[in-house]
């Protein structure tokens, strides 16, 4: 499988730099919590997350959705940051490894503080 990294904006506004995410978290309405979820594909300006079939957020999520998703980094610069997202597809994994959940397409429209 092929890793992507992001290409982000320094803190100053100038340059680029990469920043790899390991988990992103995000509130859907209808629910009073926040689910945090492993990222598993990469991919400039999106991302794939693993959901577990059992999960409440499954019943509640759609394609098109858009959503403030906070996208937590291993980089200890650069600790977390909102982006504007939007769910691009979502697909059950019934083979292998991933048997038993779900992988949810997740593209970054914007930061959410733009």
């Amino acid at each position: 499988m092929k890793r992507y990294s992001y290409s982000r904006k320094n803190f100053d506004g100038s340059g680029t730099g990469t920043d790899d995410y390991y988990s992103a978290e995000f509130v859907v309405d209808g629910l009073d919590v926040s689910y945090q979820f492993k990222i598993w594909e990469k991919a400039p300006k999106a991302v794939s997350v693993l959901v577990k079939e059992t999960s409440n957020i499954l019943q509640l999520l759609k394609v098109g959705d858009t959503l403030n998703v906070k996208y937590y980094s291993m980089r200890s610069a650069y600790p977390s940051e909102s982006q504007r997202t939007a769910v691009r597809y979502i697909t059950l994994n019934d083979q292998g490894r991933l048997r038993g959940h779900y992988l949810v397409g997740l593209e970054i429209i914007e930061n959410a503080g733009d």
